[in-house]
């Protein structure tokens, strides 16, 4: 009798406790507060994402 392993999941497996982000903070702004945020996250060569938590922890709100 032969056993079979279960099947991959697909996707990426779990990172560690404690490592996941668990919250999503949703904003609004203005077309031009966008512009001005997505330039600035492009020239520190970041996300928009790591370009705000950055933002934030320098000016310590994180």
């Amino acid at each position: 009798m032969s056993r079979q392993s279960k099947p991959k999941k697909a996707g990426r497996p779990p990172l560690p406790k404690g490592d996941a982000k668990v919250a999503t903070l949703r904003i609004r702004v203005t077309p031009e507060e966008l512009r001005a945020i997505e330039s600035s996250a492009k020239a520190a060569k970041q996300s928009v994402s790591e370009w705000i938590r950055g933002t934030l922890r320098a000016n310590g709100h994180a």
